[in-house]
């Protein structure tokens, strides 16, 4: 059984409540980081009349609000540049596999894409696209984002001198992973949607991701 991880605010007139009570008005939950392990970062849910974005931590069975958690990317991303042309000019690049293995003995994510928990027969075509809306690194916009697989197959690109590799379609109940590249150290804000067709009419949600690339 999935739990859910929530960040909790006292705010108002229970928080001064609470003072007089001699309790500190303090969140129930602090907000969560993730830098290794398992994790869904896109994970795609119904409820029968809405679409929902989570992030599923694979490994310890949770899910959370994506504005409840940050993503760590730490210096040991850091490899050689593959020397694929949308990744930069840089030598370097931070890099989250999309191999398990090799995510887990640097010690950094295995970042997923999901939508396991959509089931078949809902969405049109049995398929939802997924769209990086836009990217931002340190508040302004960015292009040092991407998402690709194998050598170099793009799927998300936030090269805003392109329109391609903006959305992707994922068949409903898969399960997804891909290499997660950022070109220069900083806070990145990355905007994603997920949009179906249910019964004609279309459904969707976006959600922004926060991820601090360490140098």
């Amino acid at each position: 059984m999935r739990t859910f991880g929530r960040t909790l605010t006292v705010s108002g007139s229970l928080a001064a409540a609470l003072a007089v009570a001699g309790l500190a008005a303090t969140p129930a939950t602090a907000a969560t980081t993730l830098g290794s392990g398992h994790v869904d970062v896109l994970d795609a849910e119904w409820d029968g009349a809405d679409l929902h974005l989570h992030v599923h931590d694979e490994a310890n069975d949770v899910e959370y609000e994506p504005a409840d958690v940050t993503f760590s990317v730490p210096a040991a991303a850091k490899v050689t540049n593959p020397g694929y042309g949308f990744l930069g000019s840089g030598s370097q690049v931070w890099l989250l596999p999309e191999d398990e293995a090799l995510a887990n003995s640097r010690g950094v994510l295995f970042p997923g894409i999901s939508t396991e928990h959509l089931t078949t027969g809902v969405f049109s075509g049995n398929a939802v696209t997924y769209s990086l809306v836009s990217a931002t690194r340190n508040g302004a916009t960015t292009e040092d984002f991407s998402v690709y697989a194998g050598s170099g197959s793009r799927w998300f690109d936030s090269n805003t001198s392109i329109t391609t590799y903006k959305s992707k379609s994922f068949g409903v109940a898969t399960h997804n992973h891909a290499n997660w590249a950022f070109e220069e150290a900083g806070t990145y804000q990355l905007t994603f949607k997920v949009q179906g067709t249910v019964s004609g009419a279309t459904e969707s949600v976006t959600e922004v991701y926060t991820v601090v690339v360490s140098s």
